[in-house]
């Protein structure tokens, strides 16, 4: 049986080619790696815990929180649906489809706001129509929840496309075989065996959803989320002010990737 050489053994055999691609590599990772280092170590928890203490910080946390939240039930009501039909439907529509999901991913997220102003907006037909009935689409919790929609949600109907895809259809086959409906094919069979990449896909979103701006910016100025408080604390207070908020957003961040990663190791594959 062929056995691996020791380690240092390994490493002292990299070719030069491998080290500048270890070493361009490695660039990279600490350019992403210092400016966090540099947002949770420059900032003491009595500074942290004295702007949290601020009611406009505590209302943009709660804002947040509270958008973020139903975005990511809007999400699994309305994306699971959709991913299971692109996973299993026929590529003559899914294709188009799945590009039409993407396409707000890739939208810079001020143009997203622009857009959804150009449907919702109060000089367009369904704001005015929504206006009169008391529920206004924009400067409102619903504007935020419709941004954080519009720009979050794809990230559960992507990954969760990938799980229902990665469910072997023989599993879903030898259901029916034995006389089982459709319905309860998908909710014993193809739900369980999908359902941690549906939930990390839930989370991405939720994460995706805390930290929206430019598109919540344009739409729903108030009431403030997070990051717009953290925008107006830089803009009227300076950068030292904004700091503490930004490392609540930072945790918690940091605390979904934990969760993804506790939940599906392979999260990114």
């Amino acid at each position: 049986m062929e056995t691996l050489p020791p380690r240092s053994r390994r490493r002292s055999e990299l070719r030069p080619g491998q080290w500048v691609i270890a070493g361009l590599g490695g660039l990279l990772v600490i350019y992403y790696g210092l400016p966090l280092i540099a947002l949770l170590i420059t900032q003491s928890p009595a500074e942290i815990g004295q702007r949290l203490a601020d009611a406009q910080v505590r209302s943009a946390a709660l804002v947040s929180l509270a958008a973020a939240g139903t975005t990511t039930v809007l999400s699994a009501l309305l994306g699971a649906p959709l991913a299971y039909g692109l996973a299993r439907g026929d590529a003559r529509w899914t294709t188009p489809v799945t590009a039409l999901v993407v396409l707000p991913l890739v939208f810079p997220p001020i143009v997203s706001g622009m857009l959804l102003l150009s449907v919702f907006g109060p000089s367009t037909w369904i704001g005015s129509a929504s206006t009169a009935a008391g529920m206004p689409l924009t400067r409102s919790f619903a504007a935020v929840v419709l941004a954080q929609t519009f720009v979050a949600s794809p990230f559960t109907v992507i990954t969760a496309k990938s799980a229902f895809e990665g469910v072997p259809r023989r599993y879903e086959q030898a259901s029916r075989l034995l006389g089982t409906s459709r319905w309860t094919t998908l909710r014993r069979v193809t739900l369980p065996l999908a359902g941690p990449g549906v939930v990390a896909g839930l989370l991405l979103t939720f994460a995706r959803s805390m930290g929206e701006f430019g598109a919540t910016l344009m739409v729903a100025y108030y009431p403030r989320t997070l990051p717009v408080q953290i925008w107006v604390a830089f803009t009227t207070l300076g950068l030292d002010n904004a700091f503490p908020v930004a490392v609540v957003l930072a945790v918690l961040s940091i605390l979904v990737l934990v969760l993804l990663n506790r939940l599906r190791p392979n999260a990114w594959e």
